[in-house]
């Protein structure tokens, strides 16, 4: 059995993670033991991601949307979200360049108050009649101007999801939207933001209306149509500046049928299909945590990124789009407290993360930034959740060369490797999901690649980075780094992420319960020495 083998084409790499799950069951770790692990790292890239592949979004809910009686969203909203607050300004600035996706359900009911709007800017209104139970809401064009000023300072990407049911009809709760897409609105405020000089990296069209839909659906043929129109509304406004924004879509779960279709009759006006993945299920199910420490169910998702490579390949259309998560929350209906938000959840999150990148994948969206029991955010304090700080890791140590990390035995350990964003090394990323056995991990080859520069004592060849939760309580949400909380200062600054230093040639020890980024800058592979 083998995790993440070093593989030429993903076809193969897919076919391993098909029989690593199925063979996963026979691989138990024996409990409190020690184990020796040997990692044989790839020294070819096996898939290449963005520079930038960690992605957050903001939603549109207002603090009445309550799921399973519980209103976890408070004042998260992309129309009431307090842009003023210094964590969450520091929380996005600490990343560079993150990229915001700006969407989700509500979405397809989002109004924009620019001049062509003939009738009053609603706000959104609870509803139980209305599809996601809300009423239509509005989004002021002094409002869009405050978003703009904030995503300027702190260097945010912004990718925004347009409303793409109006002009359509629904004749009955949960039935398809029929008819083509009425785009006056959207262009209007797409020109609006162009006039404004506002920087858009992406328009995204439509939320979750592919396939079977998540309200309702359109059909593939009709949405293709209206893709490709957006795309001409778009070279249009944009004809004398570059570069030209990306467009996007569908922003939905993947469904074979309706992706080829759609994929086929897309070829050149797609840059990316955006994927949404909730495969935990619902927040409320009371073995959530049990499949997070569930490999074989960690690993049931390769199956749906297998699938959506081979129907980009595929297309008969040939199609240049890649593939995005454009929305992972692992949990839908708000994810779940002391579950989504606290320590546990990182183990799944960074898992995807490594599956997705392995795939070819370019960007990877958390459902969310704040809001919901699922943010990177707490949405009332606005301080960090365990996983904010596992995003900002991986954004500084993992780039865009992905590595095959070969191993056998237990599969229990997770073990994920790319190039290093910082030096010409290998990062490895490493996720021990048993409670109470260890892992030493040797990296085979090792002392051969090795190459020092002169003077350098060799006792700092390599930065380790080991998370744990808080009195090893799997529901804290308080992170520790090597041993030490992390926590913002009083003025609401991120802590400095300090690694520890040890020689490269001793093993990496990975607790129970634990997750370590492993950072080699000295440890020179082909595939990252370009």
């Amino acid at each position: 059995m083998r995790s993440l083998v070093s593989l030429v084409g993903i076809g193969l790499l897919a076919c391993i993670f098909s029989c690593y799950s199925m063979c996963a069951d026979s691989q138990s770790v024996p409990g409190g033991a020690t184990v020796q692990l040997n990692v044989s790292v790839g020294r070819s890239a096996v898939a290449n991601v963005e520079d930038d592949f960690v992605c957050a979004t903001l939603d549109w809910w207002p603090p009445e949307k309550c799921d399973y009686g519980t209103c976890s969203w408070h004042r998260a909203s992309l129309l009431n979200l307090d842009l003023s607050n210094k964590m969450l300004f520091n929380a996005i600035k600490a990343f560079s360049s993150l990229k915001i996706r700006l969407g989700g359900s509500l979405q397809d009911k989002v109004l924009y108050a620019t001049d062509d709007l003939k009738q009053p800017c609603p706000q959104f209104t609870k509803d139980p009649k209305s599809m996601f139970g809300f009423t239509e809401g509005c989004l002021t064009m002094a409002r869009w101007d405050q978003l703009n000023a904030f995503f300027k300072q702190t260097g945010a990407k912004v990718i925004f999801g347009l409303n793409a049911l109006n002009g359509r009809t629904i004749q009955r709760p949960h039935g398809p939207a029929v008819g083509a897409w009425d785009s006056k609105n959207a262009e209007s405020f797409i020109r609006y933001t162009v006039s404004k000089n506002y920087t858009i990296l992406g328009w995204e069209f439509g939320n979750e209306l592919s396939g079977s839909g998540v309200g309702t659906r359109v059909a593939a043929s009709q949405y293709a149509s209206d893709t490709l129109h957006l795309k001409n509304l778009v070279l249009d406004i944009y004809k004398s500046i570059e570069p030209k924004p990306l467009i996007l879509a569908p922003g939905g779960s993947y469904d074979a049928l309706w992706f080829k279709e759609y994929l086929d009759k897309t070829p050149k006006s797609l840059d990316a299909i955006t994927l949404h993945i909730y495969n935990l299920g619902s927040g409320a199910d009371q073995h959530l945590i049990e499949k997070i420490l569930n490999p074989t169910y960690l690993d049931g998702i390769a199956k749906t990124f297998r699938k959506l490579q081979s129907t980009i390949k595929g297309s008969a259309s040939a199609t240049s789009a890649v593939a995005w998560v454009g929305e992972a929350g692992g949990a839908f209906k708000s994810g779940r407290d002391g579950v989504s938000n606290a320590f546990v959840y990182s183990f799944w999150y960074l898992d995807q993360m490594g599956i997705a990148s392995t795939f070819d994948t370019k960007t990877y969206c958390r459902q969310s930034l704040i809001g919901g029991n699922y943010g990177l955010l707490d949405a009332t304090s606005n301080n960090p959740n365990p996983d904010y700080y596992s995003a900002l890791l991986w954004h500084r140590l993992m780039g865009r060369k992905v590595l095959g990390a070969s191993f056998s035995g237990s599969n229990k350990i997770r073990v994920y490797a790319h190039c290093a964003k910082a030096s010409k090394g290998v990062t490895l990323l490493m996720i021990n999901l048993d409670g109470s056995s260890i892992f030493e991990v040797m990296v085979e080859g090792l002392k051969n690649s090795v190459s020092l520069p002169k003077g350098l004592n060799d006792a700092n060849m390599r930065e380790e980075y080991h998370l744990t939760p808080q009195d090893g309580n799997l529901h804290s949400q308080t992170l520790l780094l090597n041993g030490n909380i992390l926590a913002v200062s009083p003025s609401g600054d991120i802590p400095a992420l300090e690694p520890k230093y040890l020689n490269s040639t001793s093993s990496i020890v990975v607790g129970p319960h634990s997750i370590v980024f492993a950072h080699m800058p000295y440890h020179v592979i082909p595939a990252c020495n370009g």
